[in-house]
């Protein structure tokens, strides 16, 4: 059935994608060529001798050199030292795999739905997906809830909402302290292992420590919020998927990655190019950027049938909503346990949701207008 995104607003990157293959936008006054098409972003993906990630700041678009003072790791560094740099952290990452860290974001979220049922209403996205978001991570990093909370004061983003400058000084100057702490007294917590790490027979720096903290905080906040309440937005428009889903669980890990497919939370990132290339006929000069469009790549008809519509049993759905290559995002599997235990959660305990009132999420650019997800999302739920 037809996704009720699109129809609002149908895919922005279509007639490009179908046409010339690129789509040329200006990004912070620098005109960058997108990387439309499933093949190609995929392509582009694992050739990262042509299509680099070492590009401190500017690998996240738009760029993010007035807001932090750390190449964030391991998304701005190429292999071999980004597989390196990744299997350091990467246990901690899988812990939302471990039964008891599924547990654990099962009970945030039941507790969080059953808050909601004894209202007439809630507002999604600040005050059910930051907290979800926020404590789900907690569980994630082996860290005390107290901090969650200090998490759900950041709002959807810990650069792009308010005043980012001063967000990301206030980010790193409190990610120190964690550091400080977690040196002076270890535990088992993700910030003591990155002061107790040992990088190629070398501590990791501070520097490198504040890198990986910058991207567990900044990375995958409002794409989690976002999809938290995408999901919800779709399912209060199209109650049959909530009914289909409600029939048979194990529909659930397919239905996951269909509105991962169709979100889309990020967008796209930047490569930077090594040497002289054309895309799809457009000349692009060595240290130049492209980007990869996931979120255009998604919707490409030559891959996905009918993609504008959602297909919660759609079979098979290559998507690239994490990314592809040696860069495949870090938090997959922490954003699958989410989105799952949230769709398990509705369907166990919630009969209907009734949106109330709801402003959507655009993002803006000189050559595209995209819908995110929403700015705010007032429902009701129904209990069963």
């Amino acid at each position: 059935m037809k996704c009720p995104f699109h129809q609002q607003q149908p895919d922005p990157f279509g007639e490009a994608r179908r046409k010339d293959g690129v789509l040329i936008n200006e990004f912070q006054g620098t005109p960058v060529p997108m990387l439309l098409r499933h093949e190609d972003v995929r392509r582009a993906a694992k050739d990262w001798k042509n299509f680099s990630s070492n590009a401190p700041f500017k690998v996240p678009i738009p760029n993010e050199e007035e807001v932090r003072t750390v190449r964030q790791l391991p998304l701005e560094v190429d292999p071999p030292d980004q597989q390196d740099y990744r299997n350091l952290v990467e246990p901690f990452f899988n812990r939302a795999k471990l039964p008891e860290v599924v547990a654990q974001v099962e009970g945030i979220v039941d507790a969080l739905l059953t808050a909601a049922l004894a209202r007439d209403s809630i507002e999604i996205v600040r005050e059910f997906a930051i907290p979800l978001q926020s404590r789900a991570l907690a569980c994630l990093l082996n860290t005390p809830q107290a901090e969650a909370e200090i998490w759900i004061g950041w709002g959807t983003h810990v650069f792009r909402e308010g005043d980012g400058t001063s967000k990301g000084a206030a980010l790193e100057a409190y990610n120190n302290r964690l550091l400080d702490r977690a040196a002076a007294a270890p535990g088992e917590d993700f910030f003591s292992a990155l002061t107790q790490a040992v990088f190629r027979g070398r501590p990791l720096t501070r520097e490198e420590m504040l890198g990986y903290c910058s991207i567990v905080f900044a990375g995958g906040r409002d794409t989690v919020i976002n999809s938290i309440s995408g999901v919800i937005g779709h399912l209060s428009a199209k109650p049959a998927d909530l009914e289909f889903l409600r029939a048979d669980p194990k529909r659930t890990i397919g239905a996951s990655e269909e509105f991962f497919r169709v979100l889309s939370p990020a967008t796209h990132l930047a490569r930077l190019c090594r040497a002289k290339t054309d895309v799809h006929g457009v000349a692009v000069e060595p240290g130049s950027f492209v980007s990869l469009n996931f979120a255009a790549a998604n919707y490409d008809e030559t891959v996905f049938e009918t993609p504008e519509e959602v297909r919660l049993d759609r079979r098979p759905n290559p998507h690239v909503a994490f990314g592809f290559g040696p860069h495949l995002c870090l938090g997959a599997a922490h954003a699958r346990l989410v989105v799952r235990s949230l769709i398990k959660a509705l369907c166990e305990r919630v009969v209907d949701i009734t949106t109330l009132s709801a402003v959507d999420k655009f993002e803006n650019e000189t050559s595209y207008r995209r819908r995110l997800a929403y700015e705010s999302l007032t429902v009701r739920f129904r209990t069963r």
